[in-house]
């Protein structure tokens, strides 16, 4: 079964995903784009050296230069956070700082979504 992906999406209507990925170059966007569709077909079972955990439950997906950070939810949904081109061994503090904010995000609004449905029974 495939998994669903899906892109963070802020307060602000942005999707970070999806600005990184247009500011790409071809040959990037290209690496990119197939880094995503292995994700979507091997899900949770992505291995290094395409996949690393960052811990928490953040991941990234990694080729070459390009790095799309991610995370699971409920029903084989992965979110697409964020992305950056890798200049350096280390994430810059700041970058991953910012992905552990989208995450709590995600993570706040499925509780609440939780919550609102246990109201409706």
């Amino acid at each position: 079964m495939m998994w669903r992906i899906e892109d963070y999406r802020t307060t602000a209507g942005e999707t970070p995903v999806r600005t990184f990925l247009a500011g790409l170059p071809p040959d990037a966007k290209a690496e990119a784009i197939a880094l995503i569709k292995l994700a979507e077909t091997l899900g949770n079972n992505l291995r290094e050296p395409h996949s690393k955990a960052l811990g928490e439950g953040l991941f990234e997906l990694r080729r070459n230069q390009v790095r799309l950070f991610y995370m699971f939810e409920p029903g084989q949904i992965i979110r697409l956070l964020g992305g950056m081109v890798k200049k350096q061994d280390r994430i810059p503090t700041n970058v991953l700082a910012q992905m552990r904010g989208y995450q709590k995000d995600v993570r706040e609004l499925l509780k609440r979504m939780k919550r609102e449905k246990k109201k409706r029974r």
